[in-house]
């Protein structure tokens, strides 16, 4: 047994929400060890033996059973989680504006020409890259006035989903 951090895409965000002692029970229910949430946000740690695909499937539908809902789910390892960390092409920033850094998860790949539409987009001295099939966004002015954030969909980038500096520091911390 080995922790896994699963990240929920929308979660307890735009009228998707599931309490997290929900979560907690559900992920007990399906056999996962030592559930545990951070905040309301869509993050879940367990203890599970299982491959990280594997463990996304029974957890989408496990969320689709239990709570009537179709939510994607990404599953990382502790040890993807310190990569993740460490491609940080941020890593400035990240330290004086942890809350202005964001790191996308992606599902299933970045789409094809993703980043330099995220270029044509920025403004304000906001950037991306790309590192590991992660997402990395510079905020300056924040993410809820950003321009590519009103703009970056799923069609756009491909399926993820975004967790602050702060956010991505307290999971690490979660699974050490």
């Amino acid at each position: 047994m080995t922790h896994r951090l699963i990240l929920f895409r929308g979660m307890n965000t735009g009228g998707v929400r599931v309490p997290v002692g929900g979560q907690r029970a559900m992920a007990e229910a399906m056999g996962l060890k030592n559930p545990r949430t951070l905040a309301a946000s869509g993050n879940l740690v367990v203890e599970s033996g299982g491959a990280t695909a594997t463990l996304e499937r029974e957890i989408e539908a496990a969320m689709e059973t239990a709570f009537g809902l179709k939510v994607a789910a990404m599953v990382r390892t502790p040890e993807q989680w310190a990569e993740l960390i460490a491609a940080n092409p941020f890593p400035e920033e990240a330290a004086s504006h942890p809350a202005k850094v964001l790191a996308m998860v992606m599902k299933a790949g970045i789409r094809a020409g993703a980043v330099q539409a995220c270029r044509d987009l920025a403004d304000g001295g906001e950037r991306v890259e790309a590192a590991g099939g992660v997402l990395y966004f510079w905020f300056p002015n924040g993410q809820g006035q950003s321009a590519i954030f009103k703009k970056a969909t799923p069609r756009l980038l491909g399926m993820g989903t975004g967790r602050n500096w702060n956010t991505v520091l307290k999971l690490a911390a979660m699974v050490t």
